[in-house]
C-alpha cells in the first residue's frame, strides 16, 4: 500500500440484514467510516481506523474483518461497552432503511486520551455519521478533527444523515454545521440535503457550506451521479452509470473511498492543491468514485470492489481495473 496515510475516525457496528425470511438475519460488518475504511484499504491505500471496538462476540468481528483488509488497527481503542447494532429492511428496489440499536454501546463513549492516538504521520482525516454527532463523543471528536486540520491534515467530511438518530432538522443542521466548519472537503447525498435543508436548492447549501469554510462540496446524486462545487466556480456536473442494482448498502461510503483514494493517488490531499485543481482533475477524481460506487450497488451488502493485482494504476480506473467487476 502506498500513499498518504489516511485516518478514518468514527462508528464500526454490525449491520444485520434479512436474509429472506423475516426471522433470519446475517450479521455483517458496517458503519459508514468502517465502509469508508475498507473501500480505501481495498483501493490499496494506507488506512487507519480510529474506533471503539470490543474483543469479543460483535467486536471480535469487526476486528477480524478490518484486519484481513490490512486496516490499521493500532489506534483503535479497546472497547467493554456492546457493540452498536442496525437492523436493515430492504424496501424497494434494493433500498435499505435502518433501524438503530445505540444506548450505551461502544461507539460514542471516547476519551480524549483514546483520539490523543491519531497517527502522527496522517495526510488525511476523514470522519463523519452518527459518531460525529453523537454524545458524549462526539465533541471530543470535534475537538480533535479542528486541531488536526489546524496542523495542516486534510479533513474530509461526510454527515451520511439517519433521520432517527439525529431526531428533528433543526438539530441535524446544527451538528452537521459544526463539522463542515471542520472539513476542507464535505460529501453529501442530495437526501441528506433535502431532509437537513427542506426549503433550500443543492445548490444554496453547498454555497453556505463553502461559506462556512469548506474548499470543495461533492452532493451525489444517485444514479445521476455527482455535482461538484466550489468558490467562485459554476457547478460542475458528472453523469452516472447504467448498472444492475443488488441494493445500495455502503454505495455513498464507497463512493467516499474513491473519491478520497483518488486524490491522494494524484498526490491532491491537501487543502491548497485541492483548491486549485482543474475542472479536468476533478472530473477524472469523481467519474472514479462514481465508477467504484456503481460496482459497489451490484454486489450485495456494503462490499466495495477490490483493485486486480494488488497496484494502483498510474492512469484513471476503469472496470478492467477490479476483482470480479
Amino acid at each position: 500500500m502506498t500513499g498518504a496515510l489516511v485516518t478514518v475516525i468514527g462508528e464500526a457496528l454490525i449491520d444485520l440484514v434479512p436474509r429472506g425470511d423475516p426471522r433470519d438475519y446475517t450479521a455483517h460488518p458496517g458503519g459508514s467510516p468502517f465502509n469508508v475504511a475498507v473501500a480505501l484499504a481495498r483501493l490499496r491505500n494506507r488506512t487507519a481506523l480510529m474506533a471503539r471496538m470490543g474483543d469479543h462476540g460483535f467486536g471480535r468481528i469487526l476486528r477480524d474483518a478490518a484486519a484481513a483488509e490490512n486496516v490499521d488497527l493500532t489506534a483503535t481503542a479497546d472497547a467493554a461497552e456492546p457493540t452498536t447494532l442496525a437492523v436493515v429492511a430492504l424496501e424497494g428496489p434494493g433500498q435499505a432503511s435502518y433501524d438503530f440499536y445505540l444506548k450505551g454501546t461502544a461507539d460514542w463513549q471516547w476519551t480524549l486520551p483514546e483520539l490523543r492516538r491519531l497517527p502522527a504521520d496522517t495526510g488525511v482525516v476523514h470522519f463523519g455519521s452518527i459518531a460525529s454527532w453523537t454524545p458524549p463523543g462526539s465533541k471530543l471528536i470535534d475537538q480533535v478533527v479542528s486541531e488536526a486540520r489546524g496542523g495542516g491534515v486534510l479533513i474530509t467530511y461526510d454527515p451520511n444523515v439517519r433521520p432517527p438518530v439525529l431526531g428533528t432538522p433543526a438539530r441535524g443542521r446544527q451538528m452537521v454545521e459544526r463539522s463542515v466548519r471542520r472539513a476542507h472537503l464535505v460529501k453529501a447525498s442530495r437526501e441528506d440535503l433535502g431532509w437537513l435543508y427542506p426549503s433550500r436548492t443543492a445548490d444554496e447549501v453547498a454555497s453556505r457550506w463553502i461559506e462556512l469554510g469548506s474548499v470543495l462540496v461533492v452532493v451525489t446524486d444517485g444514479a445521476d451521479g455527482a455535482i461538484l462545487y466550489r468558490s467562485g466556480a459554476r457547478p460542475l456536473r458528472r453523469p452516472g452509470r447504467t448498472v444492475r442494482v443488488v441494493d445500495t448498502i455502503g454505495a455513498g461510503d464507497a463512493f467516499t473511498g474513491g473519491l478520497l483514494s483518488g486524490l491522494v493517488r494524484r498526490g491532491m490531499h491537501d487543502a491548497q492543491r485541492v483548491a486549485q485543481m482543474s475542472d479536468t482533475e476533478l472530473a477524472d477524481v469523481v467519474d472514479e468514485a462514481v465508477l467504484i460506487s456503481s460496482l459497489t450497488c451490484e454486489r450485495a451488502g456494503a462490499d466495495p470492489p477490490r483493485l486486480a493485482n494488488g497496484r494502483q494504476p498510474e492512469r484513471a480506473l476503469t472496470v478492467e481495473d477490479f476483482v470480479d467487476s
